[in-house]
């Protein structure tokens, strides 16, 4: 029991950091939106398609900070994964992880870069409903794509911790690629059809684990897989009924798009769980 201590000291500090931060950016965010009430800031801003015609069924307030609320708020679910991912890659950082341990708990730079592209997630996402103007659609889309390539790289991270005969390590070359990737797929963002990058982005994610689950006879924390794809299904038939107008009225909190970003961000955390619980090749940091 003496060993569990540690542990669960740590898991306190890091919901006790989650849970302060996310307080204060909501603090914030309703000071915000109660001291720009009947202000209509976004007015200057170029519009996007989804306040011209709307794509969901939330009611859209024009003259408010928050124009569709339920859209905008749920997405602290990405911000509160992300900040699980950092404040969990910063414990790992300060004590040394043996070799049973999964390969994002041996590699702390990774597990901060996925916490950054969820909150990244969280912000853009958050911008664009919360604005409905064509730079915030922008950058919405673009950090969609910054978990998923995020997935993919600590997966072949997980393959290729080291490379060459100084056994140099990887996740600094797959991080830097991440972050070229997403920088070019925000710039080039409306040039390219979203629904095209989205899709094989996932196909991807998905041929990479499912050739991980097969290619060693290591035993895998399939249930955290199995839990993602499940919120994953579930993410996409609310969202499905929320542009069909079937999910709820356009004034209920409860929004088929919120429950997208609720269930898409449990998934993106079972992901994380995945691979934290995944036993690792070997050390790399």
């Amino acid at each position: 029991m003496e060993n569990l201590a540690p542990l669960k000291a740590g898991l306190f500090k890091t919901h006790l950091f989650v849970g302060s931060i996310t307080f204060v950016l909501a603090l914030l965010l309703a000071f915000s939106s109660h001291a720009f009430n009947g202000k209509n800031v976004w007015n200057d801003w170029p519009a996007s398609n989804g306040l011209r015609k709307p794509t969901y069924s939330e009611a859209i307030q024009a003259e408010q900070l928050i124009r569709t609320r339920a859209n905008t708020w749920s997405n602290f679910a990405y911000v509160i994964v992300g900040l699980y991912a950092i404040s969990l890659g910063y414990g790992d950082s300060r004590r040394s992880i043996a070799n049973s341990g999964g390969y994002l708990r041996q590699t702390p730079a990774m597990s901060f870069a996925y916490g950054l592209a969820c909150c990244y997630l969280g912000f853009g996402s958050g911008l664009f409903h919360a604005s409905l103007t064509r730079l915030g659609q922008q950058i919405d889309v673009a950090a969609m794509y910054a978990p998923l390539l995020m997935m993919i790289a600590i997966q072949l991270g997980s393959w290729f911790p080291c490379l060459g005969s100084k056994k140099m390590p990887t996740w600094p070359a797959l991080i830097a690629v991440v972050g070229v990737l997403s920088a070019l797929l925000f710039y080039y963002k409306w040039s390219m059809s979203s629904f095209q990058v989205l899709t094989t982005l996932i196909a991807i994610v998905l041929g990479v684990t499912l050739v991980d689950l097969f290619h060693a006879p290591r035993q895998k924390p399939v249930r955290w897989l199995f839990c993602s794809m499940l919120a994953l299904i579930l993410a996409v038939i609310c969202r499905q009924l929320d542009v069909a107008g079937r999910f709820s009225s356009s004034e209920s909190w409860a929004q088929g798009h919120a429950f997208w970003h609720l269930l898409t961000a449990s998934s993106l955390g079972c992901m994380m769980l995945y691979h934290r619980a995944q036993p690792a090749m070997a050390s790399v940091r």
